[in-house]
């Protein structure tokens, strides 16, 4: 899946699935999409990216407590 690194606006491919939707986990694996050569992974925190649309990501992906409000 790819979102986007809010500060830089490059894509950032998620390499696993599993980690982005797992709310306890703040940080995914991914490696940016810019320039002409693959760029290394690295782990990106979940609230520096979004949807390519600018759409935020979903409360269940990013807050253990997001029923409780």
């Amino acid at each position: 899946m790819f979102l986007k690194h809010q500060s830089s606006g490059d894509l950032v491919e998620v390499l696993s699935m599993d980690t982005l939707i797992d709310p306890c986990l703040h940080t995914v694996l991914g490696q940016f999409h810019a320039g002409e050569e693959m760029q290394d992974s690295r782990s990106f925190e979940k609230a520096d990216l979004v949807f390519p649309s600018g759409e935020s990501l979903p409360a269940c992906w990013v807050n253990p407590d997001y029923r409780l409000h």
